[in-house]
């Protein structure tokens, strides 16, 4: 289980989180949804203690993550799977090379059984012949898909997913939604999501919680917020320019 409880942060005079909290239950995808510019990534990045709340409390598996020495923390995330917005692959590394980084990292396995997880993963996503082909040689959408892989080849109990189907076409962003999906039923994986797509909200989520004003404005089930009557949530995910009801 993740916790987040009323979470503070701010960048300079800028207040990002004022109060944020939030529980993600295991084996459920929490999806994020909000503003650009509100928060949503700022949010996830305490999970894995990339940034640190100036005030609140932030917990996975009952063990509080902001106050965690680094060698305790460096082995909380080696079960957080963390997807990047633009998958942040390495260039001059081949496919296989980067879905490899974090297991050499870790230095658990041996190069075959490396070689093996990171055959598996990449097989998971669909893409179990581009393990010696090179970033630049992939399309968008695969990019992402060697993220997931990547993510995945820890065999993280928990993937945070950072605007998953930004910048991608319909077809392509239906892809990513299914492989979200199939990360949480087939292989069990508790997920969060952080998007603005409300498309991909519904498709993938099995709760949605909206960041407004650095708190969450609503939490509910796909239904329950598809049939809000808060004025700001409507707004939002019917993509009104203004609060006023549609004529």
């Amino acid at each position: 289980m993740i916790q987040l409880k009323d979470v503070y942060k701010a960048f300079g005079e800028k207040k990002v989180l004022q109060g944020f909290s939030l529980d993600v239950q295991e084996g459920e995808t929490m999806v994020i949804i909000g503003y650009s510019g509100t928060g949503k990534s700022v949010a996830i990045k305490h999970i894995v203690g990339l940034l640190e709340p100036d005030a609140g409390e932030v917990w996975v598996d009952n063990v509080r993550v902001d106050t965690l020495p680094r060698r305790e923390l460096v082995k909380l995330r080696s079960k957080i799977g963390y997807v990047f917005q633009f998958a942040a692959l390495f260039d001059s590394l081949s496919i296989g090379e980067n879905v490899a980084m974090g297991l050499r990292k870790q230095g658990e396995l041996s190069s075959k059984e490396i070689e093996q997880r990171v055959a598996e993963s990449l097989d998971i996503v669909d893409l179990e012949d581009v393990a010696q082909r090179f970033p630049a040689e992939l399309s968008g959408g695969m990019r992402k898909r060697v993220g997931i892989a990547r993510a995945i080849a820890l065999r993280p109990k928990y993937i945070l997913y950072d605007e998953p189907t930004t910048g991608l076409d319909p077809v392509t962003s239906a892809v990513i939604d299914e492989l979200m999906v199939r990360m949480r039923d087939k292989l069990g994986v508790t997920g969060i999501v952080i998007t603005h797509d409300m498309r991909s909200a519904y498709r993938v989520g099995t709760r949605i919680a909206m960041l407004y004003e650095g708190r969450v404005r609503q939490v509910g089930t796909v239904d329950e917020i598809q049939h809000s009557t808060d004025p700001i949530v409507r707004q939002f995910i019917e993509g009104r320019p203004s609060l006023e009801p549609a004529a």
